[in-house]
């Protein structure tokens, strides 16, 4: 496969996770909203405080999902099924046994897990059974988790976006059938793992319908294949495992320092700050698999230059938001939880983290996911361990100092502007041959400028001459839209390379010219 075909891939990658991702937040948003005015503030910091428990879910993947993705790819195009059957039915067999200890665990302990919450006796009952449900659920994620991932090593990414995006409109009807009919806690919990885990079912069974020599048999366990796959997949998971704690800790640490109920006033001024990063992550999360390959065939040129530019198509897809983002903060939060005061401490929750999210994107997101793949993850692993045990020990110490919510957003920023700006970001520049200085100014500093009208534009509109009566929801996306055009055409003219400028045009006239492509 040529540099040419691995970019196209990335691509085509890029434009399904977008539409599975634009669907995903317009979704998330309306059922955060609807949950945010129908639950009780105990209920929703509480459920806030499950789910972000689910994102540690991957800790205990061992890094197995990758190794599937990666034996689904090689041993199907060798046509190797009964190593396939091995492999495949080890890792299964291993999920199955971590989802019943979890199961054991939570079903023994229940009583005691939900006393360490600070929940109010009134909700002791109902919260303990939701408890039970949700780890239960978390139980079936683990081995059911790895089909996806098959799907992936069969090259039907598109597949496993469109399971996953039928799952959240149906979710999406059946939450406000909840809310409508005010049905209970537990209901609504139910909903929302039922549709969790749904698409991964379908996708064992696309997964195995292509593959009918495969075999999941208990008698295919091997501890020496498993030995085999762990010796493979341990850097990478434990990189993967402190990302986790970087992105989660913050709710856990409000939880058990302060109570649930903080936890619902960081989440509705962090969820703004998540849907930018969810937003801004769909070019890398393509990069690993075409990193993999170039390094495989030693095309270290080709490593450079997907190194520089994804980093500076990172850049020019974030920079517009962010600074939307940043201006129309309180609006946002108002939109999103219904509320017409927003509390300061929400507001600098946004911010700071919308502000953190911003700065991975030019430091962690593009470097980390091509390191990894270049046999640099025994580094990545130092320094990933150093940011986490900075991020949680800052934190708790911050929000123990000032009992304040947005300490712990503060305390996950500090460590990451150390980590990615004194270690990552001169990194990135060896291996992309040139300085760190050269790097900036051919990745960010074209963006920036590009959008410097926009910046100009919306000191206007806030600052200057603010809109007669506040900003109505109206107001800011008219304000919005004439910013976001203004930045288009600065980034057209200032960050986009006159190459690129030619294939975007060329690109549409295709797809302009298909209705009437035949001549008369």
């Amino acid at each position: 496969m040529s540099y040419a075909e691995v970019k196209r891939n990335i691509w085509s990658n890029s434009v399904s996770n977008y539409i599975r991702t634009v669907l995903g937040m317009a979704v998330g948003l309306l059922t955060f909203r609807m949950l945010y005015q129908a639950l009780t503030k105990e209920q929703f910091g509480f459920w806030s405080l499950l789910w972000s428990v689910f994102g540690y879910g991957i800790l205990l993947d061992f890094g197995f999902g990758f190794a599937a993705q990666k034996r689904v790819a090689e041993l199907s195009v060798k046509q190797e099924w009964e190593a396939l059957s091995k492999v495949l039915s080890t890792i299964l067999l291993f999920y199955l046994a971590v989802a019943a200890g979890i199961a054991l665990v939570v079903l023994l302990g229940s009583k005691y897990i939900i006393g360490w919450f600070g929940v109010s006796p009134a909700n002791l009952a109902e919260f303990r059974t939701v408890l039970v449900v949700f780890f239960v659920g978390i139980g079936l994620a683990f081995p059911m988790g790895i089909f996806p991932e098959v799907l992936r090593g069969q090259q039907r990414i598109r597949l496993a976006n469109n399971l996953i995006s039928i799952a959240l409109v149906l979710r999406l009807g059946f939450i406000i059938c909840a809310v409508w009919f005010k049905w209970s806690f537990l209901v609504v919990m139910n909903i929302a793992l039922f549709f969790a885990l749904a698409p991964d079912f379908f996708a064992a069974a696309f997964a195995l319908r292509r593959m009918p020599e495969v075999k999941l048999r208990l008698r295919y366990f091997s501890p020496a294949l498993m030995r085999d796959t762990m010796r493979f997949s341990i850097f990478a998971y434990l990189s993967t495992a402190t990302n986790i704690v970087l992105g989660k800790t913050d709710q856990l640490v409000l939880g058990t320092a302060l109570s649930v109920g903080a936890v619902a006033i960081y989440q509705a001024g962090a969820k703004i700050a998540e849907v930018f990063n969810q937003f801004t992550r769909q070019v890398q999360d393509t990069l690993s698999p075409a990193a993999a390959h170039l390094h495989a065939v030693g095309d270290k040129a080709s490593l450079s230059d997907l190194l520089v530019n994804s980093l500076r198509w990172s850049v020019l897809i974030a920079t517009p938001l962010f600074l939307l983002c940043a201006f129309y903060m309180n609006e946002l939060i108002r939109l999103l939880t219904g509320d017409h005061h927003i509390a300061p401490e929400t507001w600098l929750v946004g911010e700071v983290l919308l502000f953190w999210f911003y700065t991975t994107i030019l430091t962690h997101a593009v470097s980390k996911r091509i390191f990894m793949m270049c046999g640099h993850e025994r580094l990545l692993l130092w320094l990933g361990l150093g940011e986490a045990v900075a991020n949680v020990v800052l934190s708790v110490v911050l929000v123990l100092v000032f009992r304040n919510v947005a300490a712990v957003a503060i305390g996950s920023l500090i460590p990451t502007l150390y980590f990615g700006w004194v270690h990552l970001w001169p990194w990135m520049a060896r291996d992309g041959g040139i300085s760190g200085g050269r790097l900036f100014l051919r990745t960010v500093l074209p963006s920036w400028l590009a959008c410097a009208p926009m910046l100009g534009l919306l000191v206007v509109f806030k600052l200057v001459f603010p809109a007669p009566g506040g900003t109505t929801t109206l107001v800011m996306f008219i304000q919005a839209t004439l910013a976001g055009v203004l930045a288009m055409a600065g980034l057209w003219r200032l960050a986009l390379t006159a190459e690129e400028r030619r294939m975007i045009l060329a690109r549409l006239g295709r797809k302009k010219s298909l209705p009437g492509s035949q001549p008369a």
